[in-house]
């Protein structure tokens, strides 16, 4: 069985969601025969969250063919989706384009209300992203959105909606081992406002597992788009030496309760406070079993205290949430691309700039 946790309102999540993004291309060819076929195995697991975005080419599409495919495992399945206006777009955008994205996530889905639609807004500085939030927040009493989140907002700007009078349920942003940013302030501030923190990243894109114990430091070429996003978090957090400490010291951790690194930093992440739940990004079913072994994994003290020996010595990330990933001239926001919903030429949709991964 995986753990659920229950919202304020009777809203039940399961503390590991399925991440969507690795089925919009970058991790391999996708099979959509097979991805709908592990979709049900992730259910029948207890994994019963599902997390996309309206910017995650064919993933709603794919999630709606399940649902057609196994309604009586659909009937049991949350369905987590994002609002992503492209960059360009955010200075005119008005009520006519946000319900119209909100209906085409509908029709994908084959849905009449979803559950959870998280809200990304690319630059604070075009101010238009409260009317936004509130526009969206009419779709949920008009029925189409049953809860309303945010995703990879600072601090001052969640305060913001907060204050403007904005119920917010749900947080996604990226935590892990490595990353401590939300830490610094996200957290309190959604405890003081029980908004649920839903992580992505906890496993560093892979990094945090031992294909990568006692390997030397890669360069800049890697088979997996997302890594060169997390390697530069690496970077931050102290560099190859100190990641490779923490590596030895959760393989031991690992081995000890007879199981792997990544399913230890991810049982890590969802100790943290205010953490409902965390997200684990797959193409297939083959981590299942390692998935189902995180809810039995109790980190004693011993475990805990190991752990921060090394990460208290960390240098970085430094900042509030996405404040790196924002600065689109640093090293984070160069690699991102910021107009994901039209598909280019050749038909087929950019990548998942959302959490910093770059074009092919």
């Amino acid at each position: 069985m995986i753990e659920r946790i229950r919202w304020s309102d009777g809203y039940s999540i399961s503390r590991l969601i399925k991440g969507g993004w690795h089925l919009a291309g970058g991790h391999g060819a996708v099979d959509p025969k097979r991805a709908i076929a592990d979709m049900a195995k992730f259910v029948e697991a207890g994994i019963t969250t599902f997390d996309c975005a309206d910017i995650y080419t064919g993933v709603e599409e794919l999630i709606g063919s399940f649902r057609r495919a196994y309604p009586s495992l659909a009937a049991s399945v949350q369905i987590h989706t994002k609002f992503v206006p492209d960059l360009p777009e955010l200075a005119t955008l008005d009520r006519p384009a946000i319900e119209a994205a909100i209906d085409r996530s509908l029709q994908r889905l084959g849905v009449d209300r979803l559950d959870l639609v998280q809200f990304h807004w690319w630059d604070f500085n075009v101010r238009r992203y409260a009317e936004t939030a509130f526009e969206l927040d009419r779709l949920r009493r008009a029925g189409k959105i049953a809860h309303l989140g945010v995703t990879n907002f600072d601090t001052a700007h969640l305060h913001e909606l907060i204050q403007g009078g904005l119920s917010i349920a749900a947080h996604q942003l990226q935590y892990s081992l490595i990353d401590n940013r939300p830490a610094a302030s996200m957290i309190e501030l959604c405890r003081a406002h029980d908004i649920a923190v839903l992580c992505y990243g906890t496993v560093c894109g892979g990094f945090l597992s031992e294909r990568w114990l006692g390997r030397s430091e890669p360069g800049s070429s890697f088979d997996n788009r997302s890594l060169t996003k997390y390697k530069l978090i690496i970077d931050d957090f102290g560099g190859w030496a100190l990641f490779q400490e923490l590596l030895g010291v959760l393989a031991r951790i690992a081995a000890r309760h007879a199981t792997e690194i990544a399913s230890v930093a991810t049982r890590a992440v969802l100790d943290r406070p205010q953490v409902a739940a965390a997200i684990v990004g797959a193409t297939s079913s083959a981590h299942l079993a390692a998935h189902a072994q995180i809810d039995g994994l109790i980190l004693d003290s011993e475990d805990r205290h190991a752990i921060t020996a090394v990460t208290d010595r960390r240098r970085g990330p430094a900042g509030d949430v996405y404040m790196l990933e924002r600065d689109r001239t640093g090293r984070h926001g160069q690699i991102m691309k910021y107009e994901l919903n039209a598909p280019p030429s050749g038909g087929q949709s950019s990548e998942k700039a959302l959490h910093g991964v770059p074009p092919p």
